[in-house]
């Protein structure tokens, strides 16, 4: 395995890096923040342009990846959204992409909206008062866990779906939900609009001021046969795509953002003179650098990695994206707590922008998986394996 970008890689990496800065700088990340907005649908779809939503779409349906590695490359692009502290439902609507990737042609139109930047679509899969529990239990072994949780129950060709979503990224901005619900035919994935009779969206405080989510509530909200997506074991299957496309990226844009972090931190140090010396000579604080670079750059190599596992052989890429999420989930926190301390007082001020990537390092822990929560899945995968 290689980690090494090729030349066209490096470049979609540096035009997504030069995009962020001249579309979304932090003057602007914080006037979004302020508004409430979150993003701007035109940048969204300015940002599709560039191809963020087309790796994990077919080419019939105008997808495609710079060098047929499509994990890498949105990998790449979320360290750039995490460096840019950006906007935008990167992580959730490629993770629904990755649900649709193998869903039926008569969803081909949504897929090809949704890919524009046209539709916004959320992954909504987290219930209320529960972890990754139920993801894990989908992905790893084909059924729920035991407890209330969103069911779907027949209604002709189609569903009737009643429960309650939360932790939903960008549901309050969404046009189309796609929805993991327990049935009597086992876990199905399902297409709602978020204007159906039935569906009530509730917007949620996160800690990262433009990252929003939203609790979505379905009251008998009546799910055409046209829009049920996966069910049984193809629904557990894209669930398991999901997943790793979920944790794969926002580990990467974690990285991409204490990358940042400590960009600034080194400026800082090497800027700063106290009785006549810059911070970055004393021994103390370089060691605390050495002991952060080491961590980031391990960092890095595990979100990377887990990236190209999910490339090389997407069934068996289960371990490589925990062990990321849960080292990167674990370590980039410390690193960016270490960073704000460096410091010293103006790093906890409002006005200097270092909070914000801490904000961000601090959501991509919770999302998609907390590293206790990966830790216990790489458990039970070494156990099921032995």
């Amino acid at each position: 395995m290689t980690l090494d970008l090729t030349a066209d890689q490096r470049l979609f990496q540096q035009t997504a890096r030069e995009f962020l800065a001249e579309t979304v700088p932090v003057p602007t990340v914080r006037a979004l923040g302020e508004a409430g907005t979150g993003f701007d649908d035109r940048w969204w779809r300015s940002a599709a342009e560039l191809g963020w939503t087309a790796m994990l779409v077919a080419e019939e349906y105008g997808g495609g990846s710079v060098s047929g590695r499509p994990m890498t490359e949105l990998a790449l692009i979320a360290t750039e959204l995490g460096r840019a502290c950006a906007p935008g439902p990167f992580v959730t609507t490629n993770a629904v992409l990755a649900g649709l990737a193998t869903a039926r042609p008569a969803l081909a139109d949504t897929v090809t909206r949704i890919a524009a930047g046209i539709s916004i679509v959320s992954w909504a899969v987290y219930e209320p008062g529960r972890g990754l529990d139920i993801v894990n239990a989908l992905a790893d072994r084909d059924a729920p866990p035991d407890g209330e949780w969103a069911r779907a129950v027949r209604d002709g060709a189609g569903y009737r779906l009643t429960g309650v979503k939360d932790r939903v990224e960008a549901g309050d901005r969404a046009d189309i939900l796609l929805v993991t619900a327990q049935s009597a035919d086992g876990p199905v994935q399902l297409l709602v609009p978020t204007d159906a009779p039935g569906v009530t969206v509730t917007p949620t405080w996160t800690l990262d001021l433009v990252r929003r989510t939203a609790r979505i509530e379905f009251a008998e909200v009546a799910v055409p046969a046209e829009s049920v997506v996966h069910t049984g074991a193809a629904a557990a299957a894209a669930v398991r795509a999901q997943l790793h496309t979920a944790a794969v990226l926002t580990a990467a844009e974690t990285v991409g953002a204490t990358g940042k972090a400590m960009e600034a931190t080194l400026a800082w140090l090497t800027d700063r003179f106290t009785f006549g010396r810059p911070l970055a000579s004393y021994q103390a604080l370089k060691h605390r650098m050495a002991d952060n670079k080491t961590w980031y750059e391990a960092c890095r190599a595990t979100a990377a990695a887990a990236a190209a596992a999910c490339d090389d052989d997407p069934e068996s890429a289960a371990e490589a994206v925990s062990v990321a999420k849960s080292y990167v989930g674990a370590k980039a926190p410390v690193i960016g707590q270490d960073c704000v301390q460096l410091h010293g007082g103006i790093g906890v001020t409002w006005e200097h922008d270092l909070h914000l990537y801490l904000r961000r390092i601090g959501l991509g822990r919770a999302l998609y998986g907390t590293p206790e929560e990966h830790r216990r899945r790489i458990t039970d995968l070494l156990l099921t394996a032995a």
